[in-house]
Formats: structure tokens, C-alpha cells, sequence
């Protein structure tokens, strides 16, 4: 039986044709090479190498021990090349699902960052409606999903990503462009445009005016955060979004003011529980909850985070 160390001697040797050329290659000492080589020929019983003025032949017996050597490394190669595609990514697919709020900024700038690590990884991005997410995950069509809102689902486990806070939004040249807060009873002073009052974040503006018992009307509903800014943008009326559709500029044209009245929520990644999350879903849940935490407009504070227990 040859230890790995021994077939990487014996083929050194065969290659270099010298017990010298075969030490520099493995970069050791050359009495060490000639010293494992008889060893090995005297533990096998079989001559590997004629020895002529200096150099080394290989014998006929030994011919066949070679062609297996030689398999053995084109195998070893095959694998390095292998391990290098994984760490490039080249071998898999990254299937991300995400509500639009978080699609239209955060998820992109996550994408980069994991594209800087893993340039040939393929990436799938679907933008899903939260009542979409389940059939998703559960069905296998993709990995994880950024939500807006946590669902109560024995099939699913949601991952803390950041909490965020929602904004008047006001076009360029209104004139409560320049300020830098607002009160719900200021905002339905306005026509409001507005997305579903199901929807999580809309669930979240109804429940400002409801606590103030303030009616308001919305003139326009929209099902997404980017056609809401665009409705906004074109001076239709003003609006209540997300902090994380507008942020880094993501919307030029529009002003954001704080509202006074509490707005908080949280966002999460959803994964299929019991699945095993794969190092590239790892690393883009890090660089996405990274990026969602740095938003300047976030609230500030340390927040505990929580991760799943994986189980071997």
C-alpha cells in the first residue's frame, strides 16, 4: 500500500527523471527523495526506477503502477478544478425571492456584493407578493426570500434582516418640499396616494390615522413602491413609503419627511425550515442585512440578532 506521499515522490521522480529535479519540484531535500524512493521499493518489493548515469528510468514492471499514478493526479486536478469552480460559484445558482419594496435598492446592492465574491455564480431574482413566498420556498423554486412582513408558517423560518420606517413622500418643489417632519393630521391635508391598506406597510399608514382618528381618502392606489414615487414624482399627490424603496437616492425627483407619529417595522428573510442554506444564501442574507442596517435614514441603536440553529 502507498501512502498519498509516496505516489507524489514516485511520480516527481518519474517526471524530472532525477532524484535533484525531483526535489526541487516538491521543494524539499534531495536525500529525503532518494531515501523515501528505496524505501518504498523495498517495502513493495518492486523496482520502480533504473538508475543510468544519473537519471532515473522507470522499469517495464513499474509501467502500469505509473498509468495508475497518472490517473491519480488527473483525478487530484480534476478535483482542484472543481473546488475552485465552488469557490467562484460557476457550479450553482442563487434563487432569491424578495417583496418589491426591498427588490427595487437593497437586494441589488447585495447582489454586487456577492457578485465581488462569487463572479461566476448564476443568480435568479423573482419579485414576489408575500402571498406568493410560501408556494416559493415550500415548492423548491428558490432559496429565500426578503419579506416585508413575517407570516405564521409551520413550513418556514423568518431571519431578523433590519427594521426601517416608513416617509412622507413629497415631489420636488411642493410646498412641504424642505421640511424635515410631518404629522399625520398635516398629511391628509393633501391628496394621498397610497398602496393597499393590506398590504404590511399600508397596514402600517392606516394605523396612524386610525390612532389619531383621522379620515383620509386615498386618490390613487398603487400595488408597488416604485409606481407610487413615480405617481408622486409627476405631482399627483403625496405619499407614505418605506424608507427602504427611496433609499441612496434611489428615486430622484421626490423629498422624504419624517413622520412624527411612530412608523416602525421589521423585515426578515424567509427560508424553508429543516433546508440547509448554502454558503452562497449565507453570504447574500449577510451582505443584504448589512446593507438594510446601513440605510442612514434607519433608526439607530445595537439590535440582538438572532440566526437559525442549524443542525448537522
Amino acid at each position: 500500500m502507498m501512502t498519498l506521499r509516496q505516489v507524489e515522490v514516485i511520480r516527481a521522480v518519474m517526471v524530472t527523471g532525477t532524484i535533484g529535479g525531483a526535489a526541487k519540484l516538491l521543494n524539499v531535500s534531495a536525500p529525503g527523495i532518494s531515501r523515501l524512493v528505496k524505501y518504498t521499493e523495498k517495502s513493495l518489493g518492486i523496482r520502480f526506477f533504473q538508475r543510468q548515469n544519473g537519471r532515473y528510468f522507470p522499469t517495464p514492471e513499474a509501467q502500469n503502477i505509473f498509468e495508475q499514478i497518472n490517473g491519480v493526479y488527473k483525478k487530484v486536478d480534476d478535483l482542484t478544478e472543481i473546488i475552485s469552480k465552488i469557490g467562484r460559484g460557476a457550479l450553482s445558482e442563487l434563487r432569491i425571492g424578495s417583496v418589491p419594496s426591498i427588490s427595487q435598492v437593497m437586494v441589488p446592492r447585495a447582489i454586487e456584493r456577492v457578485r465581488r465574491r462569487y463572479p461566476e455564480l448564476r443568480i435568479d431574482i423573482n419579485i414576489l407578493k408575500i402571498e406568493e413566498a410560501v408556494d416559493y420556498l415550500l415548492l423548491g423554486r428558490g432559496d429565500c426570500v426578503a419579506m416585508s412582513y413575517r407570516l405564521d408558517h409551520s413550513g418556514l423560518d423568518f431571519l431578523p434582516l433590519a427594521s426601517g420606517e416608513l416617509f412622507c413622500i413629497v415631489p420636488d418643489g411642493h410646498e412641504l418640499a424642505g421640511r424635515k417632519q410631518i404629522s399625520a393630521a398635516e398629511i391628509i391635508r393633501y391628496p394621498l396616494i397610497g398602496i393597499d391598506p393590506n398590504d404590511p406597510y399600508g397596514r402600517i399608514m392606516a394605523e396612524i390615522f386610525a390612532r389619531n382618528k383621522l379620515s383620509y381618502d386615498i386618490t390613487i392606489r398603487a400595488r408597488f413602491g416604485t409606481t407610487v414615487c413615480a405617481l408622486v414624482k409627476a405631482g399627483l399627490g403625496i405619499a407614505v413609503i418605506d424608507q427602504f424603496t427611496v433609499a441612496h437616492g434611489g428615486y430622484p425627483g421626490i423629498e422624504l419627511l419624517r413622520i412624527t407619529e411612530p412608523t416602525q417595522f421589521d423585515t426578515y428573510i424567509a427560508v424553508k425550515r429543516g433546508a440547509p442554506l448554502s454558503h452562497y444564501i449565507e453570504h447574500f442574507i449577510d451582505c443584504l442585512r448589512s446593507e438594510m442596517r446601513a440605510v442612514g435614514l434607519a433608526r439607530t441603536g445595537p439590535k440582538k440578532t438572532v440566526s437559525r440553529v442549524r443542525k448537522n
